[in-house]
């Protein structure tokens, strides 16, 4: 009876220890990951207080144990050189990712609905996660790339503020630089780019290439001004009869004898393709392209306003009266549940 007391007396903490740690680690599951409505990117912080937790639960049992201090000493001893090893091999590992995903998280080169090129892929980021980040691309495709990967490549990130939008097209001898240069502005003109200009980027053997370029500030339509400058391009140089040439075009004709190579006006008016670029209508090509990466980002561009709302009105609170009080905890509660309504929408995959 005595040893069995005595037995029991020792391994009284390792049991208490233990059955704690289970505890609490089952609570925190259920408070840090339980909720169905989190985003990869909100589930980031709360994973490395759950990784936090593991780490300190494998301590407090080792120390806990029933053995020796040495014995204690080289468990965590070794425990301290297998995390080091594993912290060692990061780059091409899970932890490399996850402190990939810590760094972007900082950095913040990016957000949701941003328009990024990695490697040869460009399109518009959907999710951003604890170990990878998916973009959907022009064809529509979801495309996901490891933390890792992204932080040891190059990242080009469109400024939401304005993209410089280009054409390159090329044009023969026979037509001055100078009328070239001023029917490309207007073609520029006409599709809305701001501060529109022209370089002569090439003088190849049978034509000039010219690259017409200028300020776009809506950059969610970026596809469909591209397809309407090339258009608008094509219609003001034709118009002038004004052919274009590429350098593959060898031209073994005489000029003044054949006719130019420009075709026919259609019955179809410019002003009928123009209108259904526009990007003002009610459905542009982006529409269709981006549409997760558009719900994503007007997802968490309105969880940020509630939130913020949310938090001003807490301020107010503390120094609001009855009346007002009563008001302001109303307002309180309906913003959070539309914030709840919006957190439990899925966004299509």
């Amino acid at each position: 009876m005595n040893n069995l007391m005595d037995t029991l007396l020792l391994i009284m903490p390792l049991l208490i220890t233990l059955s704690t740690v289970v505890i609490v680690l089952i609570l925190a599951h259920k408070i840090l990951l339980n909720e169905q409505t989190l985003t990869k990117d909100n589930q980031l912080s709360r994973k490395l207080i759950l990784l936090l937790l593991y780490v300190l639960s494998f301590l407090a049992v080792s120390l806990a144990l029933p053995v020796a201090d040495s014995t204690r000493n080289q468990v965590i001893g070794l425990f301290g050189i297998v995390l080091s090893g594993v912290i060692a091999f990061s780059s091409t590992s899970i932890v490399g990712n996850i402190m990939a995903g810590i760094v972007l998280r900082f950095t913040k080169p990016f957000k949701t609905g941003d328009f990024i090129r990695v490697d040869q892929y460009f399109g518009r980021v959907t999710e951003k996660g604890l170990f990878d980040t998916e973009i959907q691309t022009e064809q529509r495709e979801l495309v996901a790339f490891t933390n890792s990967f992204l932080t040891s490549n190059p990242i080009t990130v469109t400024r939401k503020s304005g993209t410089i939008l280009s054409a390159n097209l090329s044009i023969g001898y026979d037509h001055h630089h100078d009328k070239i240069s001023q029917l490309l502005i207007t073609a520029a003109n006409n599709c809305q780019l701001e501060e529109p200009f022209v370089q002569i980027i090439e003088l190849g053997n049978y034509s000039i290439s010219y690259r017409v370029s200028g300020l776009l500030t809506e950059v969610k339509s970026m596809i469909s001004s591209r397809s309407r400058l090339y258009a608008n391009i094509l219609d003001t140089l034709h118009q002038a009869q004004i052919e274009i040439m590429s350098p593959n075009f060898m031209n073994t004709r005489n000029i003044a004898d054949a006719p130019p190579a420009i075709p026919k006006a259609t019955e179809t008016p410019p002003e009928h393709i123009a209108k259904h670029a526009d990007p003002s209508s009610d459905t542009t090509p982006e529409d269709i392209i981006f549409d997760k990466a558009e719900e994503a980002e007007q997802k968490e561009r309105s969880s940020t306003e509630l939130s913020e709302d949310i938090k001003a009105l807490n301020e107010q609170l503390k120094d609001a009266k009855d009346e007002q009080k009563d008001r302001l905890e109303l307002q309180i509660a309906r913003k959070k549940e539309q914030l709840q309504t919006i957190k439990t929408k899925p966004i299509q995959e």
